[in-house]
């Protein structure tokens, strides 16, 4: 399991939740030595045009520090699914995170659709026909469902439930359909854990879905699979949380 990183990840680039000091080194410091980390180089302009309108983009650009790093992360997500699709499951440990950008707007501390670029880029440069995304985060991913709107052969998965139980059992029961599909790709947000906003889920509830994804991605997908950091603002477990998660990915 390759995780792709940056240290400009670390940077405060503006004042909100998905922006804090110390998100990520507690992440990086639960991972520690036990997992490869490979640094992505920034997505170009016409990656990101895959999903975004010049419009949109010209916006971003006028953030200056905040559109830099906003390529970097998308470029992070796009290294991580051309790994899984060359048969190297990967996480995208990156920020800004992505799912709330449209095609022409965005909200929720995201700025380009990090997992949206990414499967649009397989989709033209490596064949991808079909292409699964899970997105477990707390939130609806508004954005990734605007960018696959028109495009019936990319699946975009929210999973809701009542209790810990009914949540995971919804995503089994979509992967068990996932015959058909070239990748399987995850927005892993990790804001609906016991002590984080969602309080729900429970750290190895984290260590079960990876574990789904894995078992159903080498049923269907030829182990292709990839992940890439969404929500999660309890530091104080964030990193475990990841951590539970990447362990099930890769066991």
């Amino acid at each position: 399991m390759k995780v792709i990183f940056h240290e400009r990840f670390y940077e405060v680039y503006v004042s909100d939740p998905a922006a804090a000091a110390g998100r990520m080194e507690a992440i990086v410091e639960a991972l520690g030595k036990d997992f490869e980390f490979l640094t992505p180089h920034p997505a170009s302009e016409k990656g990101v045009a895959l999903v975004h309108t010049p419009g949109h983009i010209e916006r971003i650009k006028r953030l200056r520090d905040l559109y830099e790093i906003a390529l970097l992360s998308a470029g992070g997500a796009a290294m991580a699914a051309e790994l899984a699709w060359n048969g190297e499951p990967a996480f995208g440990l990156i920020r800004p995170p992505g799912h709330h950008a449209s095609p022409d707007s965005c909200w929720g501390f995201c700025y380009f659709n990090n997992i949206a670029i990414a499967v649009k880029k397989l989709m033209k440069e490596a064949g991808v026909k079909k292409a699964l995304i899970l997105d477990f985060d707390l939130h609806f991913g508004d954005g990734t469902a605007n960018a696959f709107a028109a495009i019936p052969d990319v699946v975009y998965f929210h999973p809701e439930g009542s209790d810990r139980k009914q949540f995971i059992e919804r995503i089994q029961k979509r992967l068990e359909k996932a015959e058909g599909f070239d990748i399987l790709s995850v927005s892993a947000g990790f804001d609906r854990h016991v002590q984080d906003w969602g309080g729900l889920l429970t750290t190895e509830d984290y260590r079960a879905i990876g574990s789904l994804i894995k078992t159903y991605s080498e049923k269907f997908c030829q182990g292709r699979r990839f992940g890439v950091l969404e929500g999660g603002y309890n530091h104080a477990v964030l990193g475990q949380n990841v951590r539970a998660f990447l362990e099930g990915m890769r066991s």
